[in-house]
């Protein structure tokens, strides 16, 4: 009998070229799969929760896949040192937390209800979190006010054209907004967002945007003119990926 697997995961995404496969570098799916078919002794594909580009950081993140139950993979004693095992053989930019066994039906990708993305800009340059932050230079007194500005405008709407990549494959460009709000501490500005779906390279086209506006390069009217009308921006930026962390997903069986 076939029996259905999450695992909950985080992976710093700075070595990788995103989480799927892709002709060229490595990948987070490809890293995983390798380990687990070595594991499993057969070969073993997971469906990731989402696309994160190069880069990209997740703090949470779950993938599923398939495993006989002849594997014992159900049992919590087996269960805990396979994930010592898939520690061991993934290196340290992956940490893998949680084997969760679950319904055949169950889906990483679709099945997911919610996903959070957390996106931060250094006040100060740091030698320390060059991999993980960004640091402008341009936005270092930029006010929390202007940037909270064009982050609560997004959430009057639903259709999200204007942050959404070229040459992209979606169907439809809608997305149900349940926060979008910018906070500080002493040395940071962070950025949440938390949706029930992303177009492909939505939250950095969303930062580049509220920090344009912050910094006088774009005006809230033009923003608020290109999301009612559905065209892109003129002055459109995408914000570095190192930044960005894919943070929460919810399910509703989890």
């Amino acid at each position: 009998r076939i029996m259905r697997f999450f695992l909950e995961l985080a992976y710093n995404g700075t070595r990788f070229v995103g989480f799927q496969r892709q002709p060229k570098g490595e990948s987070v799916q490809g890293r995983i799969e390798s380990a687990l078919s070595t594991l499993l002794q057969v070969p073993t594909e997971v469906v990731g929760c989402g696309r994160t580009d190069t880069g990209v950081h997740a703090r949470q993140y779950f993938v599923h896949f398939d495993a006989e139950e002849g594997q014992g993979l159900q049992e919590e004693e087996r269960a805990g040192r396979f994930l010592l095992s898939l520690n061991a053989l993934c290196g340290r930019d992956l940490v893998f937390y949680r084997l969760l066994p679950l319904h055949e039906e169950a889906h990483a990708r679709f099945d997911a209800v919610s996903r959070t993305y957390h996106y931060h800009l250094l006040r100060q340059p740091s030698p320390f979190l060059q991999e993980t932050a960004v640091y402008l230079p341009h936005i270092r007194r930029v006010e929390l006010s202007k940037l909270q500005q064009a982050a609560a405008l997004l959430l009057d709407f639903e259709e999200f054209y204007p942050f959404c990549k070229t040459h992209t494959d979606v169907k439809h460009y809608r997305c149900v907004l349940m926060r979008s709000e910018w906070a500080e501490t002493d040395s940071e500005l962070i950025y949440t967002i938390t949706a029930n779906r992303f177009l492909r390279g939505m939250v950095r086209l969303i930062v580049g945007a509220c920090v344009q506006v912050a910094t006088d390069k774009m005006q809230i009217e033009e923003l608020r003119q290109s999301m009612q009308a559905q065209t892109p921006l003129r002055s459109a930026w995408s914000a570095p990926p190192q930044g960005l962390y894919l943070t929460d997903i919810r399910y509703p069986y989890l």
